[in-house]
């Protein structure tokens, strides 16, 4: 006891006065506040025989109070695997089916799917080991996504994420111009309200049935000066128009779009650790208080597998959509538009926006994108999805964050929060 007390001693002033049930983890996960001696992978670590400094830190990291005399810690809560299953966050190596997927010749899809299962744990190689996934055992059709529908996000390899009606016709031209009409299906609005009127602010995308991901400035901070987050648009394509939405087609012919669908929210999540000002960990999750449906005009995108900005291929083209504004005159866009961007590595970035004097330099959870005259996001773009086609599907890799005014300046990318960094905080998130 006297050593754990040792440990803390040198943090706990600072933490007498937290008193509340749910915590951030070190890594930024979900947690509850309890004594250290009911969260077992703490335990284990006082139990060591020869601690590590690691050891010690990541003790002091999780330390959230006191009950008396014993520490209290941010025990991490259960967690999800990528079918949406409850497991426990545990060494791969005790994780036999997990384990035996990355035996030799792995596919891809295995690969991808361990992956997906990290999760938060002083462990180095962490994963969320549940019940086998039944995917590997029977493969799901591509499209059969009605019985898919639920809080988690969709596997790529189910064909119900990232496709869209114009997946293999992406036009890009000077500036923001029109998509199709079923183009971008996971593009939400977030509907705010103050006093009676309701107004369209940010955007998000949609990566299941009952979760949007959006940027923490949009559900966070001085925005709610301007209304309050009440609903999620789904489906919509010219905010001008209250019934369907209708397009001429090359042929001639009329392509409508099904009615937009307004779904009330349930909770904001920004991410415990965003800053309003830096605009660091600026990404947030919204759980909507009912499933979205699945249909040609409203469905989810996918979240990224890997890094791709790791190793980026030649002319690496993103895709950036939304309601934002277009020019200085003009403050928002009633017609979905759309534009290609192309990825600027953060290096070549940073020396950008140090000569702005920003408070804090980009970190590497940012990423950018632009810098192409009056190509760019702009204002009511925030929270929209910063896109990368990867075959025949789309992820999303970005998330509108800031820039600079007037937008569209030539070799000043627009600065997009990394998705591909909080995939862990992401699904220790979601919710059945």
């Amino acid at each position: 006891m006297k050593y754990i007390l040792l440990i803390f001693t040198c943090v706990s002033s600072a933490y007498f006065v937290r008193g509340q049930s749910s915590c951030s983890t070190p890594s930024g996960g979900k947690g509850h506040c309890i004594s250290i001696y009911k969260c077992s992978p703490l335990v284990t670590i006082i139990n060591k025989k020869e601690r590590t400094q690691q050891d010690i830190d990541f003790l002091r990291k999780s330390q959230c109070g006191f009950e008396g005399q014993t520490p209290k810690v941010c025990c991490p809560v259960e967690c999800y695997t990528p079918d949406g299953k409850p497991g426990k966050c545990i060494s791969i190596n005790s994780c036999q089916h997990l384990l035996s997927m990355l035996e030799p010749p792995s596919p891809k899809e295995h690969i991808e799917y361990v992956q997906n299962s990290k999760c938060d744990s002083l462990e180095q190689y962490s994963v969320c080991c549940g019940p086998p996934s039944k995917k590997f055992e029977k493969p799901i059709q591509d499209g059969n996504c009605q019985d898919n529908i639920n809080a988690f996000p969709p596997d790529p390899l189910n064909g119900c994420c990232g496709i869209d009606g114009k997946v293999n016709n992406k036009i890009f031209a000077y500036g923001g111009i029109a998509t199709g009409i079923d183009e971008y299906p996971w593009l939400i609005l977030i509907e705010y309200v103050k006093n009676g009127v309701v107004k369209t602010l940010c955007g998000g995308s949609l990566i299941s049935a009952k979760y949007v991901l959006t940027v923490g400035h949009c559900v966070a901070g001085s925005i709610l000066k301007q209304g309050t987050p009440k609903n999620v648009r789904l489906g919509e394509y010219d905010t001008s128009n209250d019934g369907r939405d209708c397009v001429v087609t090359q042929e001639n012919e009329m392509d409508c779009a099904d009615p937009p669908v307004t779904i009330p929210i349930e909770l904001t999540i920004p991410h415990p650790q965003y800053d309003p000002i830096t605009r660091k960990n600026d990404i947030a999750l919204i759980r909507m208080k009912q499933n979205a449906p699945y249909t040609d005009f409203i469905r989810p995108i996918c979240l990224p597998t890997v890094d791709v900005t790791a190793s980026p291929p030649q002319n690496f083209t993103l895709f950036v959509a939304g309601w934002g504004a277009y020019n200085e005159t003009v403050k928002k866009s009633n017609i979905k538009l759309h534009v290609s961007v192309p990825y600027v590595k953060l290096n070549e970035c940073i020396p950008v926006y140090n000569l702005t004097k920003r408070s804090a330099p980009l970190w590497d959870k940012q990423l950018c994108a632009g810098g192409e005259k009056d190509k760019d996001s702009c204002k009511g773009d925030s929270g929209g999805p910063l896109m990368y086609m990867k075959g025949r599907i789309q992820e999303i890799i970005g998330l509108v964050s800031f820039g600079t005014k007037p937008c569209g300046l030539e070799k000043v990318p627009a600065v997009y929060t990394k998705v591909y960094e909080y995939i862990t905080w992401i699904r220790d998130t979601l919710k059945p």
